[in-house]
């Protein structure tokens, strides 16, 4: 009786430890030293929620920069790969179609094929160059400000020293909407 006890006692301690103070000590720690990611990196304009830093956002609209292909259609909840392998018809015709939608020819793979979670904020350089024409001209851009566009998209990559170039599209659209407002 006295080891079950003692077993109630340790069960009720560690609980106490692990399930409560341990849990609101990290998550008091996150808040006050790493605010903005544990809030969810959001980001607003002009008061508004535009979405998070982290995840990819769907847009069609010709004037902004589209990000990554998503298999579960920039959905969190259904986030994943489409588990397609690469002799699958299906990822075929998908990847044909992206191609002909970029104008055919030499197309990024991040601009193809969708990343493993479909949630990926970031392009690399090349895929985002891929598309500053379209933008450029959906913006109706002139030659100058088309430059301007280029050091705009340069003054957006990230990191390059120790992993891949890539730039994070919401931000890059973000700062394209105050570099060139709408009328």
């Amino acid at each position: 009786m006295k080891t079950v006890l003692c077993s109630l006692r340790l069960l009720a301690v560690f609980t106490v430890l692990t399930g409560l103070l341990y849990p609101l000590a990290v998550w008091a720690v996150g808040r006050a030293v790493f605010r903005d990611a544990a809030e969810g990196s959001l980001l607003e304009r002009e008061g508004r929620l535009v979405g998070s830093a982290l995840l990819a956002q769907k847009t069609t609209d010709p004037r902004y920069f589209q990000p990554r292909p998503s298999a579960g259609d920039y959905a969190t909840v259904a986030s994943g790969a489409s588990n397609l392998a690469w002799s699958s018809a299906k990822l075929a015709a998908a990847i044909a179609e992206r191609r002909a939608d970029h104008g055919g020819g030499d197309v990024p793979a991040g601009l193809l094929t969708a990343s493993g979670s479909g949630l990926d904020p970031h392009l690399s350089p090349a895929a985002v160059a891929v598309q500053a024409s379209r933008v450029a001209a959906a913006r109706k851009l002139t030659p100058d400000q088309r430059h301007a566009l280029d050091e705009l998209i340069a003054g957006q990559v990230e990191g390059g020293q120790f992993g891949p170039a890539r730039i994070n599209v919401l931000l890059l659209n973000l700062a394209l909407d105050k570099a060139y407002p709408e009328p």
